[in-house]
């Protein structure tokens, strides 16, 4: 029997159908997902557990029920004995860029704090990582958010980049509007792969826009993109992170009207002490790279009025 199947039981049974379970998961799940599970055990088991409308169990439901409801409904004590260790864990998903720009250095500021028992660190998308913190694989994720994160699972927004084109600085390139000048634009593009979030993002824009223009030149990090951009293969598609400058080679040409990448931290339910600790530093750098953000704009913006 699958454990996951037999715990959406629990619920069915406990809460009498279910529409009722539904309501009650603590985590997202939506009624077919439920149901054709539920359907899946009943096949394994070769009988009906319950009869649907009206609910009501039948003998091997009730069988069952009765065996499985003393291990689910003990599982918060359980956790609240073994939260001792667990409060010195922190496992987290990120993207690349992330855990290699700006995890380290906020892990050493958390081990001044409190030192890691145990850590563990993985690569993620969006989707990729609201499966594990479903499957309570991880305790936090920090990730580009493409859509709308999952019912059950808490999002809070750290940093919205603005997207960039870059260029050389010899480009003639003045402003990314004169790339719009056809249908299909044909200078080569350097940038992420076309399923992620950042180039979908750019892409759909541009199609609402009515123009198309597909990547030719693949990269998996930003700082492939700058280099390949440095090296004339083509124009990057990138986004503009406060305090961060593009290399000495290449400028930023910024692209108005586009939706700015949103980067968040996901979570699901009340997080450990040391997972709470950690997404304070978290919040607390966004906020940082925010301010730089804001004071290097109204720089820009006074800069501009008294040229002009």
């Amino acid at each position: 029997m699958n454990v996951h199947h037999l715990e959406l039981f629990y619920y069915v049974a406990k809460h009498g159908g279910i529409s009722q379970a539904v309501r009650q998961i603590p985590y997202g799940i939506q009624q077919p997902a439920v149901s054709g599970q539920v359907l899946a055990l009943e096949e394994a088991l070769g009988t009906s557990l319950f009869q649907r409308r009206p609910f009501a169990l039948t003998a091997a439901g009730k069988r069952l029920a009765e065996f499985i409801t003393p291990f689910f409904e003990n599982l918060d004590e359980v956790a609240a004995e073994l939260r001792g260790e667990a409060g010195q864990r922190l496992r987290l998903a990120a993207s690349a860029q992330a855990l290699r720009d700006h995890v380290p250095d906020l892990l050493r500021k958390l081990h001044k704090r409190t030192p890691l028992v145990q850590l563990c660190l993985q690569e993620a998308s969006q989707a990729q990582a609201e499966e594990l913190l479903q499957r309570q694989e991880i305790d936090m994720a920090i990730t580009e958010l493409a859509d709308r994160p999952v019912a059950g699972l808490k999002a809070h927004t750290l940093l919205r980049l603005p997207l960039v084109l870059l260029v050389r600085q010899d480009s003639p390139l003045k402003s990314a509007k004169e790339l719009w000048t056809t249908e299909t634009v044909r200078l080569p593009l350097v940038a992420y792969g076309e399923q992620q979030t950042l180039t979908r993002q750019f892409q759909t824009e541009l199609r609402r826009r009515g123009h198309r223009w597909t990547v030719s030149v693949e990269a998996s990090s930003m700082d492939l993109v700058e280099t390949y951009v440095a090296e004339r293969f083509g124009v990057g598609l990138s986004v503009a992170v406060p305090g961060v400058q593009p290399r000495p080679a290449l400028r930023a040409l910024p692209l108005p009207g586009f939706a700015p990448l949103v980067i968040a931290a996901l979570w699901q339910g009340k997080l450990a002490p040391l997972p709470a600790a950690f997404l304070d530093l978290i919040k607390a750098r966004a906020t940082e790279m925010n301010r730089v953000r804001a004071e290097k704009s109204s720089v820009d913006q006074s800069s501009g009025q008294s040229s002009g």
